[in-house]
């Protein structure tokens, strides 16, 4: 069973909250907050793993990419360079060259987790952007990924409910362009809605996604006719 169909349309707040912190959207100080819930909070911290699980199948897409050897080199060298002559036993029992060898370490491993940013994969770093989108007065909470490999946006429903006869249409809005409909929100916690090549282009910009409520089957002009029931920015996880 889905979170959505666990916790039906008055999921929001510490849930909403949880879900936003694993997809990494959270501003510094509300993550700061989050993080030490999680160790104080079992409650809070059960959600956080619910929507780890739940986020988990968008990961398999992207394939591991393992460190070229010129990563462990670079360790090594930074690590025993100096090890070539066997050390004194004083040389060994030294603070300072215990020091030396931590910060030689710590310098290996920024080395390492900067490598990927000065030599980086062919898959460009921003091919994921995440937003979670809601409005005043609306208890409709959609969160959105936009998977620029793909080509698609996958959704997930926190709360909310569109009613008989009703559908939820996406919208990308850029600037003060009029809105370009993204189609008709499949029914269910979870949907996936293929993007076009001249939104794709929009999107990678960071745009703003937007719902509204429409008839069944969409808008019948081509633009918003009822209510925008959630809104947000698309931004680079």
């Amino acid at each position: 069973m889905t979170l959505a169909e666990d916790n039906g349309p008055e999921r929001g707040g510490d849930d909403l909250l949880a879900a936003e912190y694993v997809l990494g959207v959270l501003a510094a100080d509300e993550r700061q907050i989050a993080s030490r819930r999680i160790d104080a909070e079992a409650a809070f911290a059960r959600l956080v793993d619910a929507w780890e699980a739940h986020f988990a199948p968008m990961a398999t897409a992207y394939a591991a990419v393992e460190p070229p050897d010129s990563v462990k080199v670079a360790i090594d060298r930074r690590l025993f360079a100096s090890s070539a002559s066997t050390p004194s036993g004083g040389l060994w029992a030294s603070l300072a060259f215990w020091r030396g060898l931590a910060a030689a370490a710590i310098a290996a491993l920024a080395v390492y987790v900067a490598l990927p940013y000065v030599n980086p994969p062919v898959q460009p770093p921003e091919t994921r952007l995440v937003a979670s989108l809601a409005a005043d007065n609306s208890n409709v909470k959609y969160l959105a990924v936009y998977d620029a490999t793909r080509h698609e946006v996958g959704l997930s429903l926190v709360s909310g409910d569109r009613g008989a006869g009703k559908d939820f249409e996406l919208w990308m809005i850029e600037g003060k362009n009029a809105p370009v409909s993204m189609g008709v929100i499949p029914a269910g916690p979870t949907a996936r809605m293929a993007v076009t090549p001249a939104v794709q282009q929009k999107l990678a910009q960071g745009a703003v996604l937007a719902v509204s409520l429409e008839p069944s089957g969409g808008s019948p002009t081509g633009q918003p006719t009822g209510p925008v029931v959630a809104a947000g920015d698309l931004k680079g996880i």
